[in-house]
């Protein structure tokens, strides 16, 4: 273990640490190392009685018009997310009908050759079929620990899964239509609804750089975990293009737009799925065109194991575990620490099986003597880039919270 301490480290008051565990009838283990603005971790959330068509009744659901949903972090332990376990974001209805003898996807825009439509048996049949394992997150996923609260859903740290995803590549399919050399930019559309249900207004447009679509693993899928994706996840075809916000991976597909210019679909513009070109001051109001537009992600790293709030008996080794994820990059370490930070034992790696599936991490862990302990995570990228322990920048939307995840545990 490295003894590195932040500069500058400010801790909680005794009088603090003494009511915390007078609360939870523990001694803090390590409690003299943890920062001020640091709040030590309650018990976990649970679901509000609503439950998801098709989706585990474990699932969070912060809304349900639309429907959205996450899920707990102990759930998203296997390499491969459970279909009924992956999260849900949407921003309009789900299609009232799938008519899938005339369902079609029609490839068209400034930088076609020509325009073309497919129906579902000529994708089928017309083109090779790759599978790949991707992990998908929102770019809002850990908005709730913002401070101020950012506008949009409060997801925890529940949207994000990583399913093995079947179907077409996308550049397959653009290369059989024929594109021009000043294609830019990819936008779809898919059959989701408006919430007025009005037809005419759409959704979510939303796109990316012609060179992210023709990457071999951006897929028109039909099938998640070898079988049909959940109507809540897309069916019966969506775009899946990993390392980026999950938003550009659009379903309920319908068209693709293939542009001479960055796309102008729906939640391109304004401060949709942008952060700030610089670092902003809490609760600051930014003006529109000092956003760029979200590409590839962060680094993080996710406790999928125990379940927070896991007892341990004295004398057993606790085992650790999770995946970790870097958008368009890899992971190069994982590290666990249970003393608020100050020091950091070095996790068990394994590679992605493809380019874009998170990675497994382990970690065996002796907690010295009995008491509550916080266990931390963090991850570091391929260009050598860590997650922060604190709540990174703040920003209007609360996109990229990618600080270390955190579980409590207790030795008794």
């Amino acid at each position: 273990m490295s003894n590195k301490n932040p500069s500058r480290r400010k801790f909680i008051s005794r009088t603090t640490l003494a009511a915390f565990s007078a609360l939870i009838g523990s001694k803090i283990v390590f409690g003299e190392n943890i920062p001020e603005g640091i709040n030590l971790l309650g018990l976990p959330e649970t679901g509000d009685g609503e439950f998801v068509p098709g989706k585990s009744k474990e699932l969070i659901v912060l809304g349900s018009q639309p429907w959205n949903a996450e899920t707990p972090p102990h759930l998203l332990d296997p390499e491969i997310t459970p279909a009924d376990l992956l999260f849900v974001r949407n921003n309009g209805l789900v299609p009232e009908k799938f008519d899938l003898e005339n369902w079609t996807l029609t490839i068209d825009g400034e930088s076609v050759n020509k325009e073309k439509t497919f129906s579902l048996k000529e994708l089928y049949t017309n083109f090779k079929h790759y599978s790949y394992n991707i992990t998908i997150e929102c770019a809002g996923n850990g908005r709730a620990e913002f401070n101020p609260s950012a506008s949009g859903q409060q997801w925890a740290l529940g949207a994000v899964g990583c399913c093995k995803w079947t179907g077409i590549r996308l550049k397959d399919v653009l290369n059989a239509v024929g594109i021009k050399d000043d294609a830019v930019y990819i936008g779809y559309y898919g059959a989701d609804l408006h919430l007025s249900k009005d037809p005419t207004k759409v959704v979510i447009s939303r796109g990316v750089p012609i060179k992210k679509a023709m990457e071999d693993e951006t897929l028109l899928a039909w099938g998640m975990n070898d079988t049909s994706i959940p109507i809540m996840n897309g069916y019966p075809l969506r775009l899946v293009c990993g390392g980026w916000p999950a938003s550009v991976s659009g379903k309920w597909l319908t068209r693709i737009s293939v542009r001479n210019k960055v796309h102008d679909g729906e939640k391109m513009g304004e401060q949709s799925y942008r952060m700030p070109k610089y670092p902003v001051q809490p609760g600051a109001i930014i003006p529109d065109e000092d956003f760029e537009i979200i590409g590839s992600m962060p680094v993080k790293s996710l406790i999928t194991f125990p379940k927070t709030g896991a007892l341990i008996t004295k004398g057993n080794s606790l085992i650790v575990k999770g995946h970790a994820w870097a958008g368009d990059l890899s992971i190069s370490a994982v590290h666990v620490s249970i003393d608020f930070g100050v020091t950091w034992k070095t996790c068990e790696l394994v590679d992605a099986v493809n380019r874009f599936a998170w990675q497994r991490w382990t970690a065996k862990i002796d907690l010295p003597e009995k008491g509550y302990y916080e266990v931390w995570a963090k991850a570091t990228d391929s260009n050598g880039k860590s997650q922060p322990m604190v709540i990174p920048g703040w920003n209007p939307k609360g996109y990229l919270n990618n600080a270390c995840h955190r579980i409590a545990v207790k030795q008794l």
